[in-house]
């Protein structure tokens, strides 16, 4: 099983070429939000090629990122579309209230700005959780559940291969419980399986 053990912050020209085409032959990697946290984990191409994540603790995988193995072979991440809750209000300062409310509670949110989004032109995203969309709804914003690559943003002291944002590995779940209390997750465990299996 071939190894990917290191993040490239720049591609050249022939490395973004062959990306381009194992793309085109489905040898990329589809990984949703929770999957991409892990800095070692097993994972199957879209091809069906099992492969090997083993990288260091340097922030979560983004959409896009290209990862390069000891033989020089290139694997690229795409962030896989997931179910999550939309966010959106009549005006900023609605909007920017629910964010202060979400971000309390340590939860990873994605943010977007659209000329064609409608209400205020803003949104918020987060990983879906019944519990805070009631939360959200009763302080007048509206929440809806769509589908879209999660791609939340980081603390503002991370920095991470040359990216402008990654994520704390500091955040809720889903959990039908109140979310006034902290959760610590491991983001060790492998996904998809251990490396050590093989």
């Amino acid at each position: 099983m071939k190894i990917f053990n290191t993040r490239l912050s720049t591609l050249s020209d022939t490395q973004k070429t062959q990306i381009a085409e194992q793309y085109k032959s489905d040898n990329y990697l589809l990984l949703d939000f929770d999957t991409r946290q892990h800095s070692r984990f097993r994972a199957v191409t879209v091809s069906g090629e099992a492969v090997g994540i083993d990288l260091p603790r340097t922030g979560v995988l983004k959409g896009n990122d290209v990862l390069i193995n000891a033989s020089g072979e290139l694997i690229q991440v795409i962030a896989k579309p997931q179910a999550v809750t939309k966010v959106t209000a009549a005006d900023d300062f609605l909007l920017m209230k629910g964010a202060y409310h979400l971000g309390n509670r340590h939860v990873p949110l994605m943010f977007e700005h659209s000329l064609d989004q409608g209400d205020a032109g803003y949104a918020l995203y987060f990983e879906n959780d019944h519990v805070l969309a009631q939360m959200l709804e009763n302080l007048g914003l509206h929440t809806e559940s769509t589908s879209v690559p999660f791609e939340p943003e980081t603390g503002a002291y991370q920095t991470g291969q040359g990216h402008s944002h990654s994520h704390s590995h500091s955040h809720a779940h889903s959990h039908s419980h109140s979310h006034d209390d902290s959760h610590g997750h491991s983001h060790d465990a492998a996904p998809t399986g251990s490396l050590s299996d093989d």
